[in-house]
This record gives C-alpha cells, sequence and structure tokens, in this order.
C-alpha cells in the first residue's frame, strides 16, 4: 500500500530531528548565552495554525521551566487594528512559520521589532521574508512539506521550542531530552492508534482533552481531524473542559485524553471517568480502568510525551481520512500557504 505524503512526510520526523539538531547549535547556544545575560521581561509567540499550537507547547516549557509568561499575541493586532505602538520592549517576541510569508505574520514581526522586542523566528523556509526581519533566525530543517496539513514542520517547531528552553535554562534535563527526541520519535512510528481511531470512522464530533504541555498537542489533533477527516473536533484543556464542554457530553461520545504523568496526570483522570460516568467513549494515553488505552513510548522524558503522540497519531489519522472517504493530502477547501492578512 502505498501511504499518503502526509503520512510519508510525518515518518521523515525523527530523521529532519537530527538534521536540525546537527545544524543550529551555535546559534541556540549563543541564544542561550544572551537570554540568561539580559532575561525578558516577558514572552510573546507569534503563529497561527499548527505553528501556534507548537507555540502552546513551547509556552508550558518556558513558564514552568523559565518562570516568565508568556502570552500569545494576534496577528490581526497590527495588520488589520494597527496597534504598531504595541509595548514590547525588553521582551523576547518568537515568530513560528512553516512559510515565512504570511503577510499578518510579517507585519506583527515589524512591529515587535520596531518596539524594541528581541525577534527570533522558528521557519521551515529559510528563503521566506519573515528570516530577514528576525534578530535571530533559525531553520527548522524539515525539509519540503508537500502535504497541505503540516505534520514534521509542527514537530520541529516543538522541537526548537525544547530546545530553546534547554538553552536558556542550562537545564541538564532538558538538553536530554532534546538529545534523546529523534529516538523517541522513531519509537513512536511504530505504535498503532489505528485500532482506537478506526472507531471514529462514523463519528460526526469529538473532544480531544490534554492540559500542560499536552494542550498543544491536544490541538493539534483536533486541527487534523477537522482538516483531513472533516470531522468536527474541539481540542479543550481538560481543567475547562468541566466547565460547559461537558454539557454535551452523552452516551457513546466519543474522546480523545492526551497527557503525560506530571502534575496534571490526576486531574485528567478524573475528567476521564467523568466523561465515562455520563456514557463517553473515551481513547486516552493514560491508562484508566474501563477506557481504551492508546499506546505510548515507555520511558520518555515527559517534555517529549506530547511531540511523541501528534508522532503516533500522525502515522494513523490518514487512515481514519481514507476510510471516511477522504484524500488526506488534499484536504476540502485549504491550500498549503495561507496568507492572512
Amino acid at each position: 500500500m502505498t501511504l499518503p505524503i502526509m503520512a510519508r512526510e510525518a515518518a521523515e520526523a525523527p530523521g529532519v530531528a537530527r538534521l536540525q539538531l546537527a545544524r543550529s547549535e551555535d546559534t541556540f547556544v549563543e541564544l542561550g548565552e544572551r537570554l540568561r545575560r539580559r532575561p525578558p521581561r516577558f514572552v510573546v509567540t507569534c503563529a497561527r495554525g499548527s505553528s501556534d499550537h507548537a507555540a502552546v507547547y513551547g509556552k508550558y516549557l518556558i513558564e514552568t521551566t523559565l518562570g516568565r509568561a508568556v502570552a500569545s499575541v494576534g496577528p490581526s493586532v497590527a495588520s488589520i487594528y494597527g496597534a504598531h505602538a504595541l509595548d514590547l520592549r525588553d521582551s523576547l517576541f518568537i515568530a513560528v512559520s512553516q512559510s515565512g510569508r504570511s503577510p499578518d505574520l510579517l507585519r506583527l514581526t515589524e512591529a515587535a521589532k520596531a518596539s524594541g522586542a528581541l525577534v527570533v523566528g522558528f521557519v521551515n523556509d529559510a528563503s521566506a521574508p519573515l528570516g530577514a526581519l528576525c534578530d535571530v533566525s533559525i531553520p527548522l530543517d524539515a525539509g519540503p512539506e508537500r502535504a497541505v496539513a503540516a505534520t514534521k514542520s509542527y514537530l520541529l517547531s516543538g522541537l526548537a521550542f525544547l530546545r530553546l528552553a534547554a538553552h536558556w535554562s542550562a537545564s541538564p534535563e532538558l538538553h536530554e531530552a532534546v538529545a534523546a527526541l529523534p529516538e523517541a520519535l522513531a519509537s513512536a512510528c511504530a505504535l498503532d492508534w489505528w485500532p482506537a481511531l478506526e472507531t471514529l470512522v462514523d463519528a460526526q464530533s469529538l473532544y480531544v482533552v490534554g492540559r500542560g504541555s499536552g494542550l498543544g498537542a491536544a490541538l493539534e489533533l483536533a486541527l487534523k481531524l477537522k482538516e483531513t477527516c472533516r470531522l468536527h473536533a474541539e481540542a479543550f484543556s481538560a481543567a475547562e473542559v468541566a466547565h460547559g464542554p461537558l454539557g454535551l457530553v452523552q452516551p457513546g461520545f466519543p474522546v480523545i485524553a492526551l497527557g503525560q504523568e506530571d502534575g496534571s496526570a490526576e486531574g485528567t483522570r478524573a475528567v476521564v471517568r467523568r466523561m465515562m460516568e455520563l456514557g463517553a467513549e473515551v481513547r486516552t494515553v493514560l491508562p484508566v480502568p474501563g477506557a481504551a488505552t492508546l499506546p505510548t513510548v515507555p520511558g520518555v522524558p515527559l517534555a517529549l510525551a506530547p511531540l511523541c503522540q501528534v508522532q503516533s497519531f500522525y502515522l494513523a489519522v490518514h487512515r481514519l481520512a481514507t476510510a471516511r472517504g477522504m484524500d488526506p493530502d488534499a484536504p476540502a477547501n485549504l491550500r498549503k500557504v495561507t496568507e492572512t492578512v
């Protein structure tokens, strides 16, 4: 069976992760030293779609490791509302993009630099105009990505955030996690999530829940289910789903629950148990009696768990799309580069 482009590109993630590690170490070392010498007051991220979900992953890494508040600023603040005087003095501004060409992202990056932020770009296309606007531009090195649904560029954006946090904090644990990621992704590629996803062939809607560093992963899964499967999937923090969204849960309602064995795990399990009491059909990476368990890579550093879960999902979701009569490489109504203003 010939795999779709999307799945073939996702399977390249371990190899291109090794490539990124080999090519940009000096840049990350210098950036880490610079941030330690003059720590920013706060951090701002600017991205859309899968890149923004990687930024959510990065947000939790930076906040829990460095103690710096991280906020996502919508590019339209500059491109539509004209807020060019946004005060970002002494901040770290991180723009994340696969294409590096969306006009609104470029406009906000220009505004951030003019206001005095240190501007860093994680950009897959090294020739894109975004790189020229940044004080420090770091290629993702994911290589060409032809499928409309981003896969390896999301995972390599996550790696870039992990490396930033490791070099800024000088944390031995995070440096070990960085070194372990390529093999962890390779192990995640070998796990089979299809038996759990196969039960969603006739689904109309579902929830994907996660918390902490796993929230970005939940957002990414929900987006891919929309893009490739035309399945109405909504992502929620496990801490927020009880504030209203739980009202839609009824017998047979499908749920995918992500997570990692940190301080958020027991709260996520409690939410899973509550959903199961309401009759939800839950597939979870955190074992809960009575729920279908999704396979995970054993023994990986906690920081890598969300990225590994997304990797395993990528190699199964194309089968769900095909089973639902969709072409995962040609999602309806979408194109690869979205140039929003």
